[in-house]
């Protein structure tokens, strides 16, 4: 693991305040996954962590709307890997596409996520991308939110890599 790296992500990422939750709940301290996905430098050595995670025999990187995006982005270009950019839902005009930047038939992805919480999207991304023909069987992100997401892709027979867990990232930054 790179302490360096993971407590760069957990200082740019991890602010203090109030906030209310998704769930409702209120809390002091908030992640905001984008906070790193801005900085240059740091997604660079993010791509740069991350290229030897992409599997061999990969088509294309498949970056989901919108954290997975950037990701991709800097791993393609790092890489020279195409990359995809998938849509939460196909788009209802123009040419419909669910995955804009490349054909996906018969192509083995890699999908490309910020953060990885219960995997909830990454499954419905999953599904749609081999309706329409993809190869889909690892997924890569930056932070494993250890919320139970590893479990359910495994289900539906993904590979989650994460560059980091939630508790490294903690762990690095003295937060244990």
């Amino acid at each position: 693991m790179n302490d360096v790296l993971a407590a760069k992500i957990h200082d740019v990422s991890n602010i203090k305040g109030t906030f209310r939750l998704r769930s409702g709940a209120v809390s002091n301290e908030y992640f905001d996954k984008y906070l790193f996905e801005a900085e240059p430098a740091l997604l660079q050595e993010i791509g740069q962590a991350m290229a030897p995670m992409i599997p061999k025999g990969a088509d294309a990187l498949a970056g989901l709307e919108m954290g997975g995006i950037p990701i991709a982005v800097m791993l393609s270009q790092i890489t020279g890997t195409p990359c995809v950019f998938v849509r939460k839902e196909a788009k209802q005009y123009g040419t419909c596409k669910l995955a804009e930047g490349g054909d996906i038939d018969g192509k083995r992805l890699v999908i490309i996520e910020d953060v990885v919480t219960s995997g909830g999207q990454i499954l419905l991304s999953a599904k749609e991308l081999r309706d329409r023909g993809a190869i889909v069987d690892v997924v890569l992100c930056v932070i494993d939110r250890e919320a139970g997401g590893r479990e359910n892709l495994v289900k539906d027979h993904l590979e989650l890599r994460p560059l980091f867990t939630m508790t490294q990232l903690k762990a690095a930054a003295g937060n244990t």
